[in-house]
């Protein structure tokens, strides 16, 4: 596994793009956690759906930086900073 600081600083990709997708993987890698200590279905299901959305976030993103489209990127922009305040 690499240290925080190796990652932030190689590659070609913007700053923000690593940081979202470090703050998206730890909200994915929690919300399993919570998901595995829940007892009640129902509760079980809306953190899914919560993880389900944050999975989906993260792959239009894997998939916005391998296009050369600047729309797609500034739109998963404004997504990935709506869930972060969330």
């Amino acid at each position: 596994m690499k240290r925080f600081k190796t990652f932030i600083e190689e590659g070609s990709y913007p700053r923000w793009v690593k940081v979202v997708t470090m703050g998206l993987v730890l909200r994915i890698r929690n919300l399993g956690k919570q998901i595995e200590k829940e007892t009640d279905p129902k509760v079980q299901n809306q953190l899914i759906s919560k993880q389900n959305t944050l999975i989906s976030v993260l792959d239009g993103l894997s998939i916005g930086i391998d296009t050369t489209n600047p729309q797609i990127m500034n739109r998963l922009k404004s997504l990935s900073t709506n869930f972060s305040k969330n």
